[in-house]
Formats: structure tokens, sequence, C-alpha cells
């Protein structure tokens, strides 16, 4: 990880037990609750614990957010939360996979799942990239991204904010999307293993299913037909204020349809024009040549210090933020479609 990282690691995310930091993402860095597609059920005794939060704020009508229902985003967050921790590997993740699967195939989605063996410093774990895929009637592929694992080394962590947040918003744009015809390709990428296993900042502990996901894309020469990569991380926070990746971190045309579409959509407050260098599961793409961005509010979740601790649960998810966000992708894919038509 960056010198960002290093600038933000906090006492309070030493894990005594292992004697390392496990810094992760920032660089520094109601359809949902029971479909019938469904095919797993969260442990017994998480049952409750989602219901059981009363969001602050409510997420606007669909109506005012192009379609994009908060609402049901939440609940798509509040889901995922209540299979408890999901590490790499575990009973956890295993139940999430499930329901991720099940809920995009009752999208519609055509969906594709990448099983792989991570080298870790741990050993090799076993991962899980899944990919939902709507139809385009060109060649272009527009591809937008969340990470689904949580932190292994802090106990009872559910990571509400990190990464159920982005996950319900990605499940809410597939249930948009899929099956929609474009001029490019829209792919929903749900990636494992974006946290360390023991300490980012050593042995390239960290981004597995990115760094196989692009290295993937490189080798069937898909790589040449992805137009944009939007990262979506940390994205469900009250308060929320997403800054600009500068230009080393990010692509500036990218991000300037972003934040420009954010503007016009009345959201300046939330997207702002501060800028920030942050290491997180779109560099991969970077790496090779794709064009791609991260939205991401770190600064916003590590200054109460709910951050990689187990304070990170549903009450700190706000409806009215998954909402906005999901708005501004939206429309932000439909300005890349008629920039890439």
């Amino acid at each position: 990880m960056p010198n960002t990282c290093r600038r933000f690691v906090f006492a309070g995310v030493l894990i005594a037990a292992i004697g390392v930091a496990a810094c992760s993402h920032d660089g520094a860095r109601s359809e949902a609750s029971a479909s019938a597609a469904t095919t797993s059920q969260p442990p017994a005794s998480q049952n409750g614990a989602a219901a059981a939060a009363k969001p602050a704020e409510s997420a606007p009508p669909a109506s005012q957010t192009g379609g994009f229902d908060g609402a049901k985003a939440y609940d798509q967050v509040a889901k995922i939360v209540s299979f408890g921790p999901r590490p790499p590997g575990s009973e956890g993740i295993h139940h999430v996979q499930d329901y991720i699967r099940g809920q995009l195939q009752s999208f519609g989605c055509t969906v594709d799942e990448d099983d792989f063996h991570a080298s870790t410093p741990a050993g090799s774990i076993a991962m899980k990239n899944i990919i939902a895929k709507t139809p385009g009637t060109g060649q272009g592929i527009i591809l937008l991204l969340t990470h689904y694992d949580s932190l292994g080394s802090v106990p009872n962590f559910v990571g509400a904010e990190d990464s159920a947040s982005s996950t319900g918003v990605m499940l809410e744009m597939a249930r948009l999307l899929c099956g929609k015809k474009q001029a490019n390709a829209v792919w929903f990428a749900f990636l494992d293993g974006e946290e360390a296993i023991i300490n980012w900042d050593k042995d390239n502990d960290h981004t597995y299913g990115s760094r196989e996901l692009a290295a993937s894309l490189a080798v069937s020469g898909d790589l040449k037909r992805v137009k944009a990569v939007i990262l979506a991380d940390m994205i469900g926070q009250y308060n929320l204020e997403i800054p600009r990746q500068n230009a080393e971190n990010s692509t500036r045309w990218l991000t300037d349809i972003v934040w420009k579409t954010a503007a016009r959509l009345g959201y300046q407050d939330i997207f702002i024009s501060r800028e920030t260098d942050i290491s997180d599961d779109h560099q991969p793409f970077l790496a090779h040549g794709m064009p791609a961005i991260d939205i991401i509010d770190y600064d916003g979740y590590q200054n109460p210090k709910y951050w990689h601790t187990a304070e990170d649960t549903l009450d700190k998810v706000s409806p009215r933020s998954i909402a906005i966000v999901g708005h501004v992708i939206l429309e932000s894919v439909a300005e890349l479609q008629k920039k890439f038509h």
C-alpha cells in the first residue's frame, strides 16, 4: 500500500493477536431480504441483527433517483450483514456467495464464477469472483466493481460500510440493468479477497480478486474491450463526502464524467472537489491500461474510528447515501453509453 496508508493507520486497527496492522483498501487508503431465488440463509445467531438497526434517514423515492431504489439497496446491505463475518474461505463468505449468485440469477443476469486459489502469507486460500453480465449491441464493456469479503483479523467484524454498502449498491444496479441491452455490455464484478489476510503492507497481501480479474481479462482478450472501470467501496456512511482521486491514481476523463454527473444531479456536496490518493481494487485495472476510478469515502469513516473495527455495523449505513451513490453511478453509466455508442 502507498504512503497514504502509512499516514492513516491508527493504533486501534492494530490486531494484538497477530501483532500486525491489517490495513485494507483506502490506501492511506424490498426484494433483497428473502428472494425465492436465494439459496442461502444467514446463520441463526445472526438473524434479527440487521433488522434491529433503524436508519436515521430514509432513501429518497426511486422516482427521484433515476429508478435506483435506495431502500432496496439498503435491504441488500442488511442481508449481507446478517450473514456475519465473511473473510475469504469462511463459512460466512460461502453463504454470501450463494446469496449474491441467487440474486443475480433472479434478476436475469448471466453469471460467471471464477474460483481461484490465492497464495497468501497464511497459505493458499480458495476465493471466488462473481461476475454478472448484461448484453451489449457493440463490443465495449463498462465494468462496475465492488468487493464483498470482510476483514478477518478483527473479531466480529461484519463490514457494513466496508464492504456490504457497495455490494448492496451493485446488486440494485444489477437488478435495474440485467437483461437491458445497451450499446456497451455492463459487467458487475463482485470481488473476493480485497482485504489483507495478515498485513496489507507486506507480501502484496491484498486485492487478490481484482488482480485475478484484471489478469484474466488480459488473457481472454477482453481487456481491450473495457471502456471504463468504476469501483465503489465504502459509500454508505452518514455525512458522506467522496473526494476525487488524483491524476496519478485514477483516469482523469472518467473522474470528470462521474463528478460532473454528480454536480448535474445536485450532489456536489457529496462528490466534492478535494483530491486524495487511495490504494484499492481499481489499481490492478489501471496497471493493465484500463481507465479506472474509485468512489470511496475513507476519511469520513476513519475519523470516527469505525474503519476496521467491530463498530462497522449496519447502524452506520445511511439509505440516503446509498441511494445518492447509486443514482450517480447509474447516470454515469448512461453518460458512458453515450460516449462510446
